[in-house]
């Protein structure tokens, strides 16, 4: 390992760190612009400059390889001078706009001028005007601020995979820009925001909108996919200004899907914001006890086995598991948690999670994706797995549809016969997988939410993927509650029916009176013959077929529990309170056993979680994956001819949140569009 002398301190680092993490590692700061430790070298911005004894010149820390022997000195006054001679010249051009740009407080620039900066400037020439480019409306640009470090550039190339943002001309004419004038295509081109160190790139959506030091920041969960994506609400007064990233090496890094971020106006359009209760063919506001009570009616009334219950995909552990307790004392066994008929909870544990963990793809060697679009299920996992083959030596082959998934993918077949193939050893893939030190098997909901949807997960678990301590059985799912829901039991008791059977039985007349928990993804056409008690935050298909509107609050509006699709408990957390007389979920259903007459000892929110943790105490375990014991599955039978299919073709509008966001909706006509200039040929 190298040993250096940093500032009269030696100190030992890694083989291939760089002088600049040398330094870091000894506690001394080094200013930077265009370094940032997932991407790339570039060497172009000259701010991390250090002073390396027998150098005729200071060096660039961020590109010298750290060796043996090496003296360095960080704070002398060549270094001072260096810096400060950068930060004139990246100033001579920059605008003196700092009142309103969006980077105000929280710009790089800002922070290293103040610390390494000139007092003055000896340049008096007019500064250099650069048009703006359209990205899209996502992004605003102000490219005059911009100092060219190039994040922006490598990130899109790199970790999103789609080479939309280059550099042209040289010297004091060059500039950023898109090679074609069209907005950008990546699912994570939000993430260049936080990158750029100046305000070149803002938020489009939240420009001028608010400052920095106005905002109450809250850690909190993203649940608009089953990733659990570590994010920071900012919020000033009862209302959500922005959405950002927060670190988490295990999950997201500190990357978010677009979605994520920019979705966040959505949860100030249509909101259900007062109860309501159908009175002549017709929706009209309520009190809370009038709706409560009025409920409770219907569902006392009505014998249990013509009751029925299902949990949307953004529901909290908290609210799902008072669900289940509430049909349990009313004696119904018809309760589901898989609005799209997923084939999953029948076998053990470990045959719906994502076992090898997120990032344990790392480890892996060999993937195999069944019916999964990682690129538009779960956008940071597909960085995830681009990752992992720019680092070489990783093969992956798919079953399903052709997508462009960033990376090179052999494209093995569309449907369970191909899959059966491979299992056989019929296709060379098999081989591979059977070969492989860590090999990976991503079973996603187009593979698993079908008819035969059992026996593909049987077949797909029966594939040699178990090695000593790894497992790369995963299943990818795309509801935040789905594993909750799964881990809970939120599932069909002795004879009771699942999504598909209750919606059948409303048609048949078997079943009178259905409870929606936030689910916004059935057929809600199909609940015309039954009485439908809709609970959720917006006003979405399930409230549109309900007779009675129980306001809940958004995930940004409640203190609850999510568990991700690898099995991992995490907190979210209010950031601002529920519009009207909209009430936390759980609060509602503590009061519907009242309203009923039926006992409960749950008073508070820990009384809650302390139910969750005796039903299931890994549960209770927050942040922390508990493993599963594996099992081979039983056989459920044939499977179907049919290919698999995906379970959405618009990425932006999966939920009520990003179907009321105008910004997403802005976003979905433009993909639109251009899927249809690729099909006439027209593109470009």
């Amino acid at each position: 390992m190298p040993k250096l002398t940093i500032d009269g301190q030696t100190i030992e680092v890694p083989p291939g760190s760089t002088v600049l993490q040398a330094c870091e590692a000894a506690g001394r700061e080094i200013p930077v612009f265009c370094y940032h430790p997932r991407l790339n070298i570039a060497g172009n911005c000259r701010m991390c400059l250090v002073e390396l004894e027998k150098s005729p010149k200071p060096i660039a820390s961020c590109a010298m390889p750290a060796a043996d022997g090496m003296v360095i000195h960080t704070d002398t006054p060549v270094v001072h001078k260096a810096r400060r001679g950068v930060l004139e010249l990246l100033l001579i051009n920059h605008p003196l706009d700092c009142p309103i740009c969006d980077q105000g407080g929280e710009c790089d620039l800002q922070d290293l001028t103040l610390f390494y900066g000139p007092d003055h400037s000896r340049f008096a020439e007019n500064k250099r005007p650069v048009a703006d480019k359209d990205l899209g409306p996502l992004i605003s640009t102000h490219m005059t601020r911009c100092i060219h470090c190039t994040r922006c550039i490598r990130f899109l190339n790199e970790v999103a995979g789609v080479e939309e943002l280059g550099a042209c001309a040289r010297g004091e004419h060059m500039e950023i820009t898109t090679w074609i004038e069209a907005a950008l295509t990546s699912e994570l081109q939000g993430n260049i925001i936080d990158l750029c160190p100046v305000g070149a790139l803002n938020s489009k959506p939240y420009e001028y909108r608010a400052r920095t030091w106005e905002l109450k920041k809250t850690e909190s969960v993203d649940v608009l996919d089953a990733l659990g994506c570590n994010i920071r609400v900012d919020s000033r007064g009862n209302e959500v200004m922005r959405v950002l990233p927060r670190l988490n090496e295990a999950i997201n890094e500190e990357w978010i899907s677009d979605k994520t971020r920019f979705a966040y106006d959505g949860l100030r359009r249509r909101r259900l914001d007062v109860p309501m209760v159908k009175r002549d063919g017709k929706l009209r506001e309520a009190s809370w006890s009038e709706a409560l009570r009025a409920a409770a009616e219907r569902l006392a009334g009505t014998g249990p086995e013509r009751v029925a219950a299902v949990v949307g995909d953004l529901a909290d552990l908290e609210s799902m598991l008072l669900l289940k307790e509430l049909m349990a004392a009313l004696g119904s066994p018809h309760l589901d948690c898989r609005q799209d008929g997923a084939k999953l909870g029948i076998g053990p544990r470990a045959s719906w999670l994502f076992n090898p963990t997120i990032a344990g793809i790392e480890q892996a060697d060999v993937c195999l994706l069944v019916g999964c679009d990682p690129r538009s299920e779960a956008p940071v996992l597909n960085a995830r797995l681009r990752k992992r083959w720019r680092q070489g030596g990783f093969r992956v082959g798919r079953i399903g549809p052709p997508r462009d998934l960033t990376y090179p993918v052999e494209e093995l077949g569309a449907g369970p016969q191909t899959l059966q193939e491979v299992v056989g050893g019929g296709i060379a893939f098999a081989q591979a997988l059977r070969d492989a030190r860590a090999p990976l098997v991503v079973v996603g909901s187009g593979a698993v939410a079908r008819p035969d949807g059992a026996a593909v997960l049987a077949l797909a678990a029966s594939l040699p993927v178990q090695r000593e301590a790894w497992n790369g059985f995963a299943v990818l799912h795309r509801a935040a509650s789905r594993v909750g829901g799964l881990e809970l039991g939120i599932l069909p008791g002795p004879g009771g029916r699942d999504v598909a059977g209750i919606l059948h039985g409303v048609e048949a007349g078997e079943i009178e009176v259905v409870y929606l928990l936030g689910a916004d993804e059935i057929e809600a056409s199909r609940l015309r013959g039954a009485f439908v008690i809709y609970q959720g935050h917006h006003g979405d298909r399930g409230a549109a077929a309900a007779d009675i509107v129980l306001p809940g609050a958004a995930y940004t509006e409640k203190h609850a529990t999510y568990v991700n699709t690898e099995g991992r408990p995490q907190r979210g957390k209010l950031a601002v309170f529920p519009p009207g007389e909209a009430k936390e979920d759980w609060r509602i259903l503590r009061a519907l056993h009242d309203a009923l007459g039926l006992r409960s000892d749950v008073a508070t929110l820990g009384d809650v979680r302390a139910r969750i943790a005796t039903l299931a105490p890994h549960l209770a375990r927050i942040d922390e994956v508990t493993p599963a014991n594996w099992e081979p599955l039983a056989d459920a039978g044939a499977v179907d001819r049919a290919p698999f299919g995906y379970p959405f073709d618009d990425f932006y509008r999966t939920d009520s949140i990003s179907r009321a966001s105008a910004v997403m909706a802005e976003c979905s006509r433009l993909a639109r569009e251009r899927r249809a200039s690729e099909a006439t040929g027209t593109h470009g």
